[in-house]
């Protein structure tokens, strides 16, 4: 009997754990962003993160909503990209990546355009981007010249090089042609005239990171592939770095966020968590746990609020160092939440589309995003004053 009584207690108090597994999140603050979108088969994340964080940038700014073409700066940037792989010799690479500073930068460049007028995939009759072949024949075309033993490069009659115009022939075929003239909401444009219209200025937006092997409060060019253009960011400690994600959020701006989402603890399900496994495997072998006889499973440690590792600077810089932590990924940090039990995360707009229990949402905790971050772009003014001043910004 006592047995018995004893089973079914456990049984409730099983299924009153397990009810409890999963997280619930509580908005403390949110700022707008647009809709989610998808960069589908295209290794183009900084370009949707950057542009989604522009299109909030114009809605705290009280400009309405915008939905501009990824296509357009992706375009225009792999031409360049392709150009500096060219003139290094291939040393520096060309691929499907790139940075937010391609976006700052492009977007001065080379103007803005609005979605309907280059939209993914209509060269092929899709409605979302399937980069791979044309990855393959540029890929080719650029190691062709950039690698060959050429002794000049050929000039067609208007004294171009014949190179580029092949390159830019395969973009036009897969990602469509450039416009030069359009016309938004019954008024002519150009890309430069659209940009300027939107009271955008990129020298408004600075790029911080945080590591070891360059001084604090100077800036440098992050030493990853995808930084072809050498784009500077201003180096701050973590705790600075991190107090000014919340300044950022607390006050209406939103960030455009690399962070590296080959870690376990970026889980494909709308949460990115930075367990300290030490503090989880004493609970995983309570009595509890024995007692229920918990499946591994239901003791991963990211299907529920776990206890979270707050790195230290020194450990952000090893696994920086060792490659552990890598550039793998740009998105957008909109807002700040918490879990059941208290604990703060960013909310996250993914380029995935609608995927994930949170349909294209993410929520990131702060002990992973202080591990993980690799850089942030932000508006100057969302610094915290103390910050701006050490940096030479106020």
């Amino acid at each position: 009997m006592r047995k018995t009584i004893l089973f079914i207690a456990l049984a409730f108090a099983g299924i009153n754990l397990f009810a409890q597994d999963g997280f619930e999140f509580t908005v403390v603050k949110e700022n707008p962003i647009t809709s989610i979108k998808n960069q589908n088969r295209a290794g183009t994340c900084w370009c949707y993160s950057s542009l989604a964080f522009i299109e909030s940038e114009l809605l705290r700014m009280g400009k309405g909503e915008y939905d501009f073409s990824e296509m357009y700066i992706v375009h225009n940037t792999y031409l360049d990209r392709a150009d500096k792989a060219v003139r290094t010799h291939g040393d520096a690479s060309f691929s499907q990546g790139g940075s937010f500073y391609d976006v700052i930068y492009g977007m001065e460049a080379f103007g803005l355009v609005p979605e309907s007028e280059m939209r993914p995939g209509v060269m092929y009759g899709d409605t979302l981007s399937n980069h791979n072949e044309l990855s393959a024949v540029s890929d080719a075309i650029v190691a062709a010249i950039a690698k060959g033993k050429h002794q000049s490069l050929q000039k067609g009659n208007d004294g171009k090089p014949l190179w580029k115009k092949a390159i830019q022939a395969v973009h036009d075929i897969y990602l469509g042609e450039r416009p030069e003239k359009f016309t938004y909401n019954g008024k002519e444009y150009t890309p430069a005239s659209f940009y300027k219209s939107t009271g955008l200025k990129a020298s408004d937006y600075v790029s911080l990171t945080s590591y070891t092997h360059h001084p604090f409060y100077s800036s440098f060019a992050l030493e990853i592939q995808d930084n072809w253009r050498w784009g500077q960011s201003y180096n701050l400690p973590i705790d600075e770095l991190m107090e000014v994600f919340d300044n950022a959020i607390m006050n209406g701006y939103t960030i455009a966020w690399g962070s590296d989402v080959s870690e376990n603890g970026f889980t494909r399900d709308g949460v990115a968590v930075l367990p300290d496994n030490e503090k989880a495997q004493e609970l995983s072998g309570s009595d509890m746990a024995r007692w229920l006889k918990l499946s591994p499973a239901e003791k991963k440690l990211t299907t529920k609020p776990q206890p979270q590792k707050w790195c230290t600077q020194e450990e952000r810089q090893q696994a920086y160092d060792n490659w552990e932590t890598t550039d793998d990924h740009g998105m957008q940090i909109y807002g700040i939440a918490k879990d059941q039990e208290g604990n703060e995360y960013y909310m996250v707009k993914n380029s995935w589309g609608k995927s994930g229990k949170y349909e294209g949402i993410w929520y990131a905790s702060k002990a992973f995003a202080r591990y993980k971050t690799m850089n942030i772009v932000v508006h100057k003014d969302a610094l915290p004053k103390h910050i701006a001043k050490k940096l030479g910004l106020k």
